[in-house]
């Protein structure tokens, strides 16, 4: 288990439930499939370039397809019969053994009208997923309480494909149609006070549990609604949890409980899907609670568990083109702010140019990440978002202000097989001429691919002492030459 280093810092761093039932109204009737998935890819072959086998079409049986698709019919038409006989107005406030007690009423009530008879089995499947209709996300609800399930990726609304474990896998989820899917989508969207349609075709927004949403709609989506979830685990990895599943090792550890408690400005980089907002949670672990932090973002992603946090969240244009407020506006003022860091979830625009005044301008220790290859890819995006400004500032300068802005580079990848890995930490140690000089202190060294298709590979260090040797020591972390030195297997 990684040990935190000692340090002595200098900062001291009962009512009863509205009646359910609506006024009787007639209506139609209806019930659901119980969700099942796709078998996974089959494993890779011994060959070091084979890659991941791509997901494979659900075999089902003709007549099973067929009897699923009843049983969708039959929940959206009892769905229906339960928005007009169901008081939407007590459901807050209503237990849950309540309202499943009223959807089995109605549901039998319905499927008599209809003349439609069910096993035990499917009839509880078919009031579960009523209840998820009516409290929760439809279909892709039991998609959601399911652990293994990381992404949610929705390509209209015949097909919707999990990632476990870095793997696609092609689930026989499904949505009765494309209206069906704009509904959920909707709800969504609604619940965080945004909005998707024809004139603006795309969102970003967030679910209840923090979990990341995304969603494109026609026009622009030419086969129907394409949706992306990205799902956030309950509890955040801790730094032990990822030493654990190999990201890295105790000494890389060690090294950046160090970094980050000596107030370093930390760009954690990598591509989509990488781990770096789950990184960026657990660096801000080693941050005291004696400090003020303040987070801007897009959509709320990060989870920080110290005390005293200002969360900031960007929002769009509404209907008029007005009200917009980017994130170089939320950032602008958090400088007013009193922030003894900022972090800000990723950059991607014109904000760069206040993220690195504010890292050169007292608020050391703040953190952000970006998309990016390698450390020194990353630096180069930092360059072309500040051509991309506008601000008609020459190379060299804009060099020397990522220089003096910007100490540490962690490099994020996922590899082949899903796993994903701190595969670099790179200081950047000043100019050369007109060059940003930059040294890796660590990095991931791969070694081949075993039989079932896993990366093989150890950390190994890089030889050099830190650049800021002198610093740690100052804040007393008075770090082991040995970290340097030694390759971890």
């Amino acid at each position: 288990m990684f040990k935190r280093f000692n340090k002595d810092s200098p900062n001291g761093a009962p009512v009863a439930a509205p009646s359910l039932v609506a006024p009787s109204k007639s209506a139609p009737a209806v019930a659901s499939a119980p969700v099942e998935v796709a078998p996974k890819p089959e494993k890779m072959a011994k060959s070091k370039k084979t890659k991941p086998a791509p997901p494979k079409s659900v075999a089902v049986d003709p007549k099973e397809a067929k009897r699923m698709d009843r049983l969708l019919e039959i929940r959206m038409e009892l769905h229906k019969r339960l928005l007009e006989s169901l008081n939407l107005a007590a459901l807050d406030k209503a237990s849950e053994e309540d309202l499943r007690h009223e959807i089995a009423l109605i549901s039998r009530e319905g499927l008599r009208d209809m003349d439609v008879v069910l096993n035990s089995a499917d009839q509880k499947q078919l009031n579960a997923d009523l209840l998820d209709e009516v409290t929760g996300l439809g279909p892709i609800e039991v998609l959601l309480r399911d652990d293994t399930v990381n992404d949610i990726l929705i390509n209209g609304s015949q097909q919707v494909f999990v990632e476990r474990g870095g793997i696609l896998e092609l689930t026989t989820v499904k949505f009765k149609d494309e209206k069906h899917l704009m509904r959920i989508i909707d709800k969504i969207v609604s619940a965080v006070g945004r909005r998707v349609d024809e004139s603006s075709p795309y969102v970003d927004a967030r679910l209840a549990d923090g979990s990341r949403f995304n969603a494109m709609v026609p026009p622009c989506a030419v086969d129907g609604s394409l949706v992306s979830i990205r799902k956030f685990t309950k509890e955040k990895l801790s730094i032990d949890q990822l030493i654990k599943f190999g990201a890295f090792t105790e000494a890389m550890a060690t090294y950046l409980q160090a970094a980050v408690a000596t107030r370093l400005n930390i760009i954690v980089s990598g591509g989509t899907g990488s781990g770096k907002t789950t990184t960026l949670n657990a660096l801000s672990g080693f941050i005291g609670d004696e400090e003020r932090i303040v987070t801007i973002e897009d959509t709320a992603e990060l989870q920080l568990q110290q005390v005293h946090i200002g969360r900031m969240e960007s929002r769009p244009p509404n209907v008029e083109g007005k009200g917009e407020v980017s994130q170089r506006d939320l950032l602008r003022n958090a400088l007013r702010m009193r922030p003894d860091r900022i972090i800000v979830g990723e950059t991607r625009g014109d904000e760069v140019i206040d993220m690195l005044q504010a890292m050169n301008t007292g608020h050391d220790g703040s953190m952000t990440t970006i998309h990016a290859n390698s450390a020194r890819d990353a630096v180069s995006r930092l360059e072309n978002m500040i051509a991309m400004t506008g601000v008609e500032l020459p190379l060299v300068a804009s060099r020397a202000q990522i220089s003096s802005a910007v100490d540490l580079m962690v490099q994020i990848s996922r590899l082949p097989d899903g796993s994903r890995r701190m595969v670099s930490i790179t200081e950047i140690t000043g100019m050369e001429g007109e060059i940003i000089s930059m040294q890796e202190i660590f990095k991931f060294q791969r070694t081949g691919m075993d039989e079932d298709g896993k990366i093989q590979g150890k950390f190994v260090s890089g030889g050099l002492r830190s650049h800021f040797t002198e610093r740690f020591r100052q804040w007393g972390y008075d770090l082991p030459n040995s970290i340097y030195t030694n390759a971890e297997d």
